[in-house]
């Protein structure tokens, strides 16, 4: 994982302020060597005019001595402490570049570890980026699939709304035709039920009018038993007269059978 971004921020400003402050490095350290040189030069001119002004000067009053004679002694001895002192200085700066290239190295190391752990970082970095293309990748295949369906949803939502529509129609006209249906068969079942009952009431008409002639049949039949009780000498009369009585019940003064003789022939169920 990467650092935390403010501490990205501080490293990076602390890098520019070390990179702005070590912009002028090489100059200051070649003036500081020249500084250094200067100050050998000035002290080995310094031993050389002390020697030469300890020496004796040349019977030609010549500034110029000649080498291999016994009196440029002390400006050799001054000049060889000069060339020691130097090559003294010059160990220390190569002894000074020695350390510094340790140092330098050991920097190299670090920068090179740290330079690894970076690319490991950045090939980290790179494999979760390419991850993360191939799933953006498939979750846009996904998404253009979703559309599509929610596309071929829509259209069946579009093709069953107008189904729908239709079958409410076709529903509507089918619950009309039944209310008309209903209320015809309302009428007919009425009218049958009217009709059945006007027969029904006329078969309780003739039953009770059957009823009414049975028992006027009867009472009429009692009253003839009571009447042959009475008059015995009378029979043949009363013979005469049962025979007219009979054949006026059976026939009326039109010669239509009466309701006696019809009734006769009904029955309970009509």
């Amino acid at each position: 994982m990467g650092e935390p971004s403010w501490q990205e921020t501080l490293r990076l400003r602390l890098a520019e302020r070390n990179t702005r402050e070590s912009a002028y490095a090489p100059i200051i350290e070649q003036y500081r060597r020249l500084a250094q040189q200067t100050k050998l030069l000035k002290e080995r001119n310094v031993s050389l005019l002390r020697a030469m002004s300890t020496s004796r000067p040349n019977p030609s009053s010549s500034t110029v001595f000649v080498p291999g004679t016994a009196d440029d002694s002390p400006v050799k001895a001054a000049y060889i402490t000069s060339l020691e002192s130097q090559i003294s200085s010059l160990r220390d700066e190569l002894a000074t570049v020695y350390k510094t290239q340790g140092q330098n190295a050991q920097r190299l190391l670090a920068m090179t570890e740290t330079l690894r752990e970076k690319e490991e970082l950045s090939r980290l970095e790179s494999e979760n980026l390419r991850k993360a293309r191939d799933e953006i990748h498939v979750l846009r295949r996904k998404v253009e699939q979703h559309s599509e369906l929610m596309a071929e949803k829509d259209r069946t939502h579009q093709v069953l709304h107008d189904e729908i529509n239709t079958l409410q129609l076709e529903l509507g006209q089918i619950e009309e035709r039944n209310g008309t249906l209903v209320k015809d068969n309302a009428k007919l079942l009425q009218r049958w039920l009217d009709a059945k009952q006007a027969e029904v009431n006329e078969m309780n008409e003739a039953n009770d009018f059957y009823e009414n002639m049975k028992s006027r049949k009867e009472s009429q039949r009692k009253d003839g038993d009571s009447a042959d009780t009475k008059s015995a000498p009378h029979d043949q009369e009363s013979g005469n007269g049962e025979v007219k009585r009979n054949s006026e019940a059976t026939t009326t003064k039109d010669g239509i059978p009466s309701h006696a003789e019809k009734d006769v022939t009904l029955t309970p169920n009509g």
